[in-house]
């Protein structure tokens, strides 16, 4: 299980309605893209670490290490903009504009992944993906997540084996025996895929299978307390964004 996954179902909110979170979480995520980046995405951003660090319970090092490699693209999205190609200045120049708009952009998709996170930290894609048919999903779509969200961690799990006896068997000691390990991962992996996917067919045929997997889903009802709260909240941003609204620079 991955650690955000592991964080998900050990959340403080694990039991609550995933339509809560949704409108909090979702919601800072709309806010971070629609509202100003100064000072909305950065009212944004703050709210989201303080709910997810407070009430939330989320681990401050396992949300860094879930949150570093979204910010990662960010800030490569964000340099971007610190430079122009063509024009008077040469072939590569800095752009007149380029921080401002660096910085706009980062606060905007910094805040916004924040939001995302927020949702992953606290729901279990147990709880959602099965919840999706009620919302008018078509249920064989379900089922088809519903499946690689499992068969993703069997062939992770599957993956960690194999380099594990790999390098019992001395396979990582030079450049040549990495290339060949990783050859036979790959290999090994692809069959073991397969074998799986065979196996699974062949079990559900075998129990009745008609087109649906029932699952059991937490009883959860949404809290009109909480949603309240998390509508109040986003409406509280969008109106201190519109306050205190300076420009950037």
């Amino acid at each position: 299980m991955l650690p955000i996954d592991a964080a998900a179902h050990s959340s403080r909110w694990r039991r609550r309605h995933p339509v809560d979170k949704a409108v909090l979480g979702l919601g800072l995520t709309v806010l971070a893209i629609s509202l100003p980046p100064w000072p909305g995405a950065a009212l944004v951003l703050l709210s989201a670490l303080v709910v997810l660090l407070g009430p939330a319970g989320v681990p401050g090092r396992r949300l860094w290490r879930a949150y570093r490699v979204p910010l990662g693209f960010c800030v490569t999205g964000a340099v971007t903009l610190l430079v122009q190609v063509g024009g008077p200045g040469g072939f590569v120049s800095l752009a007149a504009d380029g921080p401002a708009r660096a910085g706009e952009l980062l606060l905007r998709t910094s805040a916004a992944s924040l939001g995302v996170l927020l949702f992953a930290f606290t729901t279990p894609m147990s709880d959602l993906l099965p919840r999706l048919v009620r919302a008018g999903i078509p249920a064989p779509v379900v089922d088809v997540a519903l499946v690689t969200y499992r068969m993703s961690f069997l062939l992770l799990d599957s993956l960690r084996r194999i380099r594990e006896a790999q390098a019992a068997r001395l396979g990582h000691t030079s450049r040549a025996a990495e290339w060949r390990s990783l050859a036979g991962l790959g290999a090994t992996a692809f069959v073991r895929a397969f074998d799986r996917a065979t196996r699974l067919q062949a079990g559900l045929a075998g129990r009745g299978y008609d087109g649906t997997l029932r699952v059991l889903v937490p009883e959860a009802r949404v809290s009109v307390r909480f949603t309240a709260a998390s509508c109040a909240l986003l409406a509280t941003l969008a109106a201190l964004t519109f306050v205190l609204e300076r420009p950037l620079t």
